[in-house]
């Protein structure tokens, strides 16, 4: 699994899309997953001028494929407030899954990854049961099922 517990935030008080991936690569910093905050938030911003990452239902998969990135892996954050992502429905998202995957694995492992989150995504129990976690244990039960 790419992500674990020290890689789940709730209620994070973010209130701008720059904020929460920053916040969130900081994280991934803090768990050795990138070497470098600046280059793979930069990665992130780039890809999102590019097209939303902003998919629907307050859901936001925000993601880069950088040379900065270790090990594959995910963020998941719980904001505490929606806020505005340019989401393809026009919505404010509320719940964030940041997503690295190193330069040398990106074709094959990033489509996997995406793939694999978006058709769980797609389901609403699995949606509002990570809307209801209340602890990381939670939530990892949660997404142990993609």
């Amino acid at each position: 699994m790419v992500i674990d517990q020290n890689l789940i935030v709730l209620n994070l008080k973010s209130n701008r899309k720059e904020e929460v991936i920053k916040e969130l690569a900081e994280l991934a910093f803090a768990q050795g997953k990138i070497t470098s905050v600046n280059d793979y938030v930069q990665t992130v911003l780039d890809r999102e001028k590019l097209f939303t990452t902003g998919v629907g239902n307050g859901i936001a998969i925000p993601h880069g494929k950088t040379d900065s990135v270790k090990e594959s892996m995910m963020v998941f954050a719980k904001l505490n407030q929606q806020i505005e992502w340019e989401s393809l429905d026009g919505k404010p998202v509320d719940l964030v899954f940041l997503l690295g995957v190193p330069e040398k694995d990106a074709n094959d492992l990033h489509l996997q990854i995406l793939s694999r989150i978006s058709r769980k995504l797609m389901d609403d129990t699995f949606v509002d049961k990570l809307r209801r976690s209340q602890t990381k244990d939670e939530v990892m039960d949660i997404l142990n099922s993609i």
